[in-house]
């Protein structure tokens, strides 16, 4: 909403800091003496019981949060596409929001191996369709973000209090657990090596086709276009679909915004999950009961549905969300928490030294500042 250069800014910001930050989590989980720990049990290691409950319990909560948000995004995107494009009445949210949260459950209860096929089938087309839908909406931009030219104290502040959103939107910390255990199973001593490939590939498709499309929206809309669709809490896709009278715009833009939303919601419900299955056995093994780990399955799938179920219902602001719950938790997580560690575990101290981790701390103190300059102003 501020136009078009700071963008331009946090372009050239996004990569660096989705790579390097995802790849020192990586390395973090990695460093495991133990193969096959997941981060809740690898930070229990390095930084012993009580800190590794304190942090098991803000990862969950650096995910949980998105989860949520993509409750409220995915039954703001259908109720959207079925009253503007199908010009049906609205149906009630709590039956609406129910079916979905309850389709896109049932999907992950049939198992990893299910998901990741239902996610690999919709990622590629989803590729294809965003770079299209960006070459697309060129004959429709125009120079109204780029007439618009923030002061020097406007652009720093909107720079600043942007990084947050950056850190949600390339965010994919909770898939990056499961992925280093994953490389390791496959790659043993080499899973470092063969993470960092990896990564940084997906941070460059990451940056380079998102950002595409994030200009081509922004030059094919105006400011107040923008401030229009954040008002009504949907996302810019499904403000396209119902601005523009292109039949095509109006049902692909829903559909590819109901695809991104889907196929997100799986890779953080495996870190929420991740998490409070942690914290479930922490407080079992601290209080010295036994571990039924089919019982604290059940537990987690009953919360995520109840609780995704009933803040999709009430439908509060999701940038708001991602502001004031998100934001500060995931930059601990992601940037400060392997950075402490690179200074102070044994196994982590190979990678000191070098200028992408001042980097990296800098970006997550940075965007820690701005999440509570947004929540005191």
């Amino acid at each position: 909403m501020s136009g078009f250069w700071p963008l331009v800014v946090m372009t050239l910001l996004v990569g660096p800091m989705t790579f390097f930050a995802h790849r020192g989590l990586s390395r973090f989980v990695l460093s495991s003496k133990t193969a096959g720990s997941d981060i809740t049990e690898v930070v229990e290691e390095h930084f012993g019981v009580g800190a590794g409950k304190i942090i098991t319990l803000l990862y969950f909560f650096a995910i949980y949060p998105i989860v949520l948000i993509y409750g409220v995004g995915i039954t703001n995107t259908v109720d959207s596409f079925l009253v503007n494009q199908l010009g049906m009445a609205s149906p009630p949210r709590a039956i609406l929001s129910l079916a979905l949260i309850l389709g896109m459950m049932a999907i992950m209860l049939l198992g990893e191996k299910m998901m990741l096929r239902v996610t690999q089938f919709l990622v590629y087309p989803l590729v294809a369709i965003l770079v299209f839908m960006s070459l697309y909406l060129i004959p429709e931009w125009n120079t109204a973000a780029l007439s618009q030219v923030p002061s020097a104290g406007d652009f720093a502040i909107t720079l600043w209090i942007s990084i947050p959103v950056l850190v949600f939107a390339f965010n994919h910390s909770p898939a990056i657990s499961s992925f280093s255990l994953a490389q390791r199973r496959d790659h043993g001593d080499n899973a470092e090596q063969k993470s960092c490939q990896i990564l940084m590939r997906a941070a460059a498709m990451l940056v380079g086709f998102v950002m595409l499309f994030v200009f081509s929206c922004v030059l094919s809309l105006t400011p107040a276009d923008l401030e229009a669709a954040k008002a009504e809490n949907i996302a810019v896709l499904s403000y396209l679909a119902n601005k523009h009278e292109s039949p095509f715009i109006s049902f692909l833009g829903p559909l590819v915004a109901f695809v991104a939303i889907v196929s997100s919601f799986f890779g953080h419900y495996l870190g929420a999950r991740e998490g409070l299955n942690g914290l479930v056995v922490k407080t079992l093994r601290g209080a010295g009961k036994p571990i039924n780990r089919k019982k604290i399955d059940v537990f987690t799938v009953i919360f995520m549905i109840l609780t995704i179920w009933l803040v999709a219902t009430l439908n509060p602001s999701i940038l708001g969300m991602i502001e004031s719950l998100g934001g500060p938790i995931i930059a601990t997580i992601l940037f400060i928490m392997p950075m402490y560690a690179v200074k102070n575990v044994p196994a982590m101290q190979k990678y000191s030294g070098t200028i992408s981790n001042a980097f990296v701390l800098i970006m997550g103190l940075v965007a820690i500042s701005a999440i509570m300059y947004g929540m005191l102003f």
